[in-house]
């Protein structure tokens, strides 16, 4: 889509839930996509305006579960 930006952060199991929630209190995010080592997505959070973090916690149990798997993930963040 045009206009947007993204940007790539490199974590490990124990920091992916943690940058995860960073990237959804910063409110910049439209979606966020998880990928693991091979590059294959596992996961693609779509984000809205005003969404509050309550709302994602379905979602971040589903993360906190990919995170008991130690593999080394690639977090895209999409921003407008």
């Amino acid at each position: 889509m045009e206009n947007e930006q993204q940007e790539e952060f490199k974590v490990s199991n124990e920091e992916l839930e943690t940058k995860i929630r960073e990237i959804i209190k910063s409110g910049e995010a439209q979606r966020i996509i998880i990928k693991n080592e091979n590059n294959e997505r596992i996961i693609e959070i779509p984000l809205t305006i005003g969404t509050v973090e309550a709302v994602f916690v379905p979602v971040l149990a589903a993360i906190k579960a990919i995170a008991e798997i130690p593999f080394k993930y690639l977090i895209v963040e999409i921003k407008k």
